[in-house]
Formats: structure tokens, C-alpha cells, sequence
């Protein structure tokens, strides 16, 4: 039958019986692997088909199609929801896809996860996460628009494209996507729409046991539109009222959209409905069968779906495609006549190509000097700044802190100012560093630009959700992580990490460097943007003494996560460090020098790179014959002993840190040449102790 309204909506019986079938999958997978999330998949199973079939502009033959629109299904936990209108669509899952749901070697696993199945955005699944990236998705759109086509009126460039997000209760429970919902009604991101699935059931019942502000509200308040869109009197989602209601959102070029969907969670299983046994496990074979008279479907066939039905719909949004392909094909080639410089840069950054230069562009630093690593970074930026226009960054109200301002960039904001320009190159995240992790994902997972932002090092424990995020796409985030040590000095211990740089060092995939110098900071940023991947940038708030090491073998040294800065013939024992802690270990180098004891100071910036070298780099750096060996860092010191061996001491600190100047602190914390000294002897004695048995 068809449906009527004030939209226009096309919708017929082809659509009904997709969206019956779509709701039989979401039972079947969760039933046929033991576990899941169906109930959220059956009901939002119109909403979803609306948006792929209807509403969004996209093309399955191109995932990446840079005229898309961006979809996150920020209730990752729904992933049916998303896998369902990617085989609907013709993504390339198959039903066998959808059958071998959330077991090995899936292509459907229990959350989307980027890079793993063709048409997810972002991986999803930490709740509140997939909301705060879109966030970061809408506003590098801006900032690309800024790059690209800065004049074209609104909604007529082919850089303009729009971010759905379907979020959860739980995701607006979590408080990143208040800091996140909050930077984006003051940023205006008009290109951005939230469709809550307000359904009132979580794990542990009806959510009035934790939730009950007026979320509406507080999103008006935010500056977002907000509209309500109510669920029929049986329960089921009104197409009609919710198409009208995303075009509100489409038409919208002020604000951010908010649309508030109510919906019953397994609609329509005649008992588990509006339950919350629905929510996080299978309904069981007699609710589905039951269910599925309900619906009209066969009780007996499982992961049914009409071949005919499945055509039709392929067929319509092939031919939808076509023409929103046909018209922003058109629109960019125009584009590219009109802006041919742009054209250029727009190709280098589709190819990840750094532009010519930029080594020459770096900073060098005289040996002796003293300077700071976060200075060193800042002017580093600024100078990189200046022949990359898609290097952009922030931080969270840290910026004079953690030198993380591009001169002359112009925030980033809505309003046009002498200081401000909505393509501004300065983001001002606020202090929201829990939002800011996942706001640049978002701008990495975008693709286009290369996104920083900063704040002290001790509170990456507020972003570390959106870290192991990005470590876990490999998403090419930077993060510029200052006052890293007890080295910060008065502040305290509450803003003195200790257990950090390990505890971050533990997450597979991110690479944590901490340059001994000013040169190695340089050298660090030009490392980090010369691949695609997370780097976590330690830097000093104390001056450093600028070593005496030949720029081409520190640029080549920090590539490679760990090199040689001072040598003997034949060297007794090895002295590893990093950060501050390395000049330490070169004056120790000369005071085992002048004692008669041969030893080589092997500074180690990024671990993680000179794991990645091969066998015989490795051996030639920390050769094997040599066992006696000091790791040096002002920091926790559990994870040296893989570099240390049995005979090896670590000079670091397992305990909090202390308000007082830095050079007291060091001291007294044991964080000295002397204290060096005394453990290389240390070591050397236990060597030679074990060899004599």
C-alpha cells in the first residue's frame, strides 16, 4: 500500500517488503550465532532504509567517491542496522555475509570497523564515540570547502556533502557527545544530522533508572534544530513524518540537525517488543517464528529475501546514483576548468603526496642551544604550515601552552572576523579533550587533511577512547602531548604523568614519540606526516640542550625509532634513553669515558618504529653481545625490561611525582648522571658476575 503525506515520499509496497525483510535478517543473524543486538536493527530498520534508499547520496561501486554523504551508525552495538543496507545496497556483502555474523573471519563483525567492510565509515561501538567523530567529519568538510571551493555558493559545490548519524540513548548518555554537540552548535555545522533513536530501553530496563533530562532541550540549547518526529499508535516508525523531517535537515544551512525518533525497540515481535531483553541478546526461535507470522514471513525460512524485491531495489538506487553521479560529475569537471591550482592540490592530496620542499622547510637548531621540544614542535608546525595547506590543528585551550598555533591562520569558526574565517586553520576544541579525540578522527577518517591537537600529556587519559580508536583504523591523527614529565615542574602530580607514555605504548598500533631535542622534534613531525598512521608527539615544557648530532643522521634516526648518538670502539654497556633523559646519558657517556668504561647512548624516540626495522638495523643499534644495559626515562618503568634483559637496570620513577622545581625533582627522584654512572657499573658488575658462572 502505498503512503501519503505532506513529503512526497515515494514509498510503496517494494519498500514494505524490503523493510519486512530487513527485519527477518536482524533476527535470524543474532538467532543463528547465539548473540547480538536485534531489537534495535528490527525497529530502525525504515529509518535506515530511508536514508540508503531515499535521503543520502551515495555510491556502492565507489565507497570512497569523494561527492558522498558520510553515514556513522554511532549505535555500533546496532551493526545489523548498517550491514543490512550494505548488502541492500550492493556494497558486495552477501547473505552468506550476513550469515556468518560476529564469527572469525567475518566481514560482519559484532561492530563496524573501518577498513574491514566496505561502506563503513568509522568504527563504532564504544558508545558516544561515533557521534563526536561525525562532529569531526562535518567540520573537515568545511575546512575542505575552504581549501577547494571557498566561493561557491552554499550547497551548489561539489565539496558540499552532508554526515547522517544514528545515535543511541547510550550515546548521548556518554559525555563526549556532550562536549562534542556543544563545539558543534557553536561551529554551526549545518552539514551535519543526529536521528536519536529515542527508545527508552537500555541493558538495565527503561532508561528513566538513568536518563531523563529533555535531551531536546539541551541540544537546543547547544544551538542545534531539533525536530520530533512520533511513532504511530502500533509502534512502528511514520516513514512519511521522518523523510520530512531529514529534509528539514537537508534544507538546514544554520545549524546542526536534531531529530528525536520514537521508536519501539523489536518492533514487531509480539512479546520481546518495547523490552529490553530484546536489546542485547537473540529473541529466541518461537519470537522469531512468531514475529515472522507476524510480519507476514515464513516461519520456516531463515535469512529470507525475495530476489525480485532485492533487484527492484538495487535497480532504483542504481538509477538514483546515476543521476546524482551525472550532476556532481558535471559540477566538478566544471570546477576543475575554474580552479586549476586547486585542481593540483586537490590531487596531491587524494595520492597522500607531501608537497616539494618540505624537508628544506624544516627547522635546524644549532648544538648547545637550549630550547624546549614543544617550542621546537610549535615552530616546526608553522614552518610545515607554510607549504601544507591541509595541515590544521588545535587545542583543547592549550594553545600558548602547547605551541600548537598556526601564525596567521584565522580560527576556525562560523563568523568571519579580522582573526576568524569559517576555513580557518586554528580549531579551538576547548576543554574538551574526550571530544577532541574523536572530533579528529573524524577529520582523519575524512581523508583530505592532516589534523593535530593538543594537550598535556597526563590528560590523554581523557581521550584515550578515541586514541585506541584511531590506533585501531589506523587513522593518520596527531597528537602534540606536552609537559611530559616531572620535568613540568610545579604544577604537581596531578599534572606530572608517570604511568603515561607505557600505558600508551600499550596500544597496538600507535606510534608514542618523544624526542631528545629540538632537532629530533623537528624530525619527529617530519616522520609523522610522511606516513598515514596515529603518532603521539611527547614534548618538554623545560629548555633542552640541543645535542651535537649531525641533522641527517637525527632525521634518518628518528625514522627509525632508535640510533646511535654517542660511541665508544667497544662498548661495555648501553645506555637507552629518551626525551630530556638523553643528555643526561651523553654526560654520563663521558664521565664512564673518563673512568675507563667503553659505552654508547642510544637515544630511542619511538619505540614502536625500531621495533618495525629489521633484524640487522636493530642488532646494529642494541647489539645482543653486549648485555649490560641502562634504560633511562623520568617515567614508570615496567615496559624496559624487554630492552634491558636480565642484567639490565632502569633508572625511572614508579611513584607520583612532587611540586617543586624540576632540577629538584630530578634529583631527588634519582633522575642523574651520577645515578646513571653508578647503574652502568651496576650492570656491567652483574654481567660480568653471570658470564663468571
Amino acid at each position: 500500500m502505498t503512503k501519503t503525506g505532506t513529503s512526497n515520499l515515494a514509498w510503496d509496497d517494494i519498500d514494505d517488503k524490503a523493510v519486512t525483510f530487513l527485519r527477518g535478517l536482524a533476527m535470524d543473524a543474532v538467532q543463528k550465532v547465539g548473540n547480538g543486538h536485534p531489537g534495535t536493527a528490527m525497529s530502525l530498520a525504515p529509518a535506515a532504509y530511508l536514508l540508503f534508499q531515499k535521503v543520502m547520496r551515495h555510491d556502492p561501486s565507489d565507497p570512497q567517491w569523494l561527492g558522498r554523504d558520510r553515514f556513522v551508525l554511532s549505535a555500533g552495538h546496532s551493526s545489523l542496522t548498517l550491514y543490512s543496507q550494505l548488502f541492500l545496497s550492493g556494497y558486495g556483502l552477501t547473505m552468506a555475509d550476513l550469515q556468518s555474523f560476529r564469527t572469525w573471519g567475518s566481514l560482519t563483525p559484532g561492530h563496524p570497523e573501518y577498513g574491514h567492510t566496505r561502506g563503513v565509515e568509522t568504527t563504532t561501538g564504544p558508545l558516544g564515540q561515533g557521534l563526536s567523530t561525525a562532529v569531526g567529519m562535518a567540520m573537515s568538510a568545511r575546512y575542505e570547502r575552504g581549501l577547494f571551493d571557498p566561493d561557491a555558493a552554499q550547497g551548489v559545490s561539489p565539496f558540499d556533502h552532508r554526515i547522517w548519524v544514528i545515535a543511541s540513548d547510550g550515546d548521548l548518555e556518554e559525555g563526549i557527545t556532550s562536549e562534542a554537540s556543544s563545539l558543534a552548535g557553536l561551529q554551526e555545522l549545518s552539514s551535519l544530522c543526529v536521528l536519536w533513536d529515542d527508545n527508552h530501553i537500555s541493558i538495565e530496563g527503561d532508561t528513566s533508572v538513568a536518563f531523563r533530562e529533555d535531551v531536546v532541550k539541551r541540544y537546543a540549547a547547544y544551538g542545534w534544530n531539533t525536530l520530533f518526529v512520533d511513532m504511530r499508535p502500533d509502534g512502528s516508525i511514520d516513514e512519511d513524518a521522518l523523510f520530512t523531517a531529514l529534509e528539514t535537515a537537508r534544507a538546514s544551512t544554520s545549524a546542526p540537525t536534531f531529530i528525536q525518533l520514537r521508536t519501539t525497540i523489536a518492533w514487531p515481535a509480539p512479546k520481546l517488543r518495547g523490552t529490553a531483553k530484546s536489546h542485547g541478546s537473540a529473541l529466541g526461535a518461537d519470537e522469531v517464528a512468531a514475529t515472522k507470522v507476524e510480519m507476514g514471513l515464513d516461519p520456516t525460512v531463515d535469512f529470507a529475501f525475495d530476489e525480485a524485491v532485492l533487484n527492484q531495489v538495487r535497480n532504483r538506487l542504481t538509477h538514483r546514483t546515476e543521476l546524482a553521479r551525472r550532476v556532481w560529475d558535471e559540477s566538478f569537471a566544471d570546477w576543475k576548468l575554474r580552479e586549476p591550482e586547486r585542481a593540483s592540490l586537490l590531487d596531491r592530496l587524494m595520492k597522500g603526496q607531501l608537497p616539494s620542499g618540505v624537508i628544506d622547510a624544516l627547522p635546524t637548531y644549532q648544538p648547545g642551544a637550549a630550547i624546549a621540544t614543544r617550542k621546537a614542535s610549535g615552530e616546526t608546525i608553522n614552518a610545515l604550515a607554510g607549504l601544507m595547506p591541509e595541515l590544521w590543528g588545535g587545542s583543547a585551550d592549550l594553545a600558548e601552552s602547547n605551541n600548537t598555533t598556526i601564525e596567521g591562520g584565522l580560527s576556525f569558526l562560523p563568523e568571519f572576523s579580522p582573526t576568524s574565517s569559517p576555513y580557518g586553520r586554528i580549531i579551538h576544541f576547548g576543554i574538551r579533550e574526550h571530544a577532541m579525540g574523536a572530533i579528529m578522527n573524524g577529520i582523519a577518517l575524512d581523508g583530505l587533511t592532516r589534523v593535530f591537537g593538543g594537550t598535556f600529556l597526563v590528560f590523554s587519559d581523557y581521550m584515550r577512547g578515541a586514541v585506541r580508536l584511531a590506533a585501531l583504523m589506523q587513522a593518520p591523527v596527531t597528537y602534540v602531548w606536552t609537559h611530559d614529565s616531572i620535568g613540568l615542574g610545579e604544577d604537581g602530580p596531578t599534572h606530572q604523568p608517570i604511568e603515561h607514555l607505557w600505558s600508551l605504548r600499550l596500544i597496538p598500533g600507535l606510534s608514542v614519540v618523544r624526542p631528545a631535542d629540538a632537532n629530533e622534534a623537528a624530525a619527529a613531525w617530519l616522520a609523522t606526516i610522511d606516513q598515514r598512521r596515529p603518532v603521539g608527539l611527547i614534548l618538554s615544557r623545560q629548555n633542552l640542550t640541543v645535542l651535537n648530532t649531525d641533522i641527517n643522521l637525527v632525521r634518518e634516526g628518528v625514522r627509525q625509532g632508535a640510533y646511535v648518538v654517542a660511541d665508544s670502539d667497544d662498548p661495555q654497556v648501553l645506555l637507552l634513553a629518551t626525551g630530556s633523559e638523553v643528555a643526561l646519558a651523553v654526560q654520563a657517556h663521558a664521565e664512564l669515558q673518563a673512568l675507563g668504561m667503553q659505552a654508547r647512548v642510544v637515544s630511542m624516540p619511538c619505540l614502536e618504529w625500531f621495533d618495525e626495522q629489521d633484524a640487522k638495523y636493530r642488532e646494529g643499534v642494541i647489539p645482543s653481545k653486549v648485555r649490560a644495559r641502562v634504560a633511562i626515562e623520568a617515567g614508570a618503568t615496567l615496559g624496559w625490561y624487554k630492552y634491558i634483559g636480565t642484567e639490565g637496570v632502569v633508572i625511572g620513577i614508579d611513584h607520583f611525582g612532587a611540586s617543586a622545581a624540576a632540577e629538584t625533582l630530578f634529583t631527588e627522584f634519582g633522575i642523574t648522571v651520577t645515578a646513571i654512572v653508578e647503574a652502568a657499573q651496576t650492570s656491567v658488575a652483574r654481567d660480568r658476575g653471570v658470564n663468571a658462572l
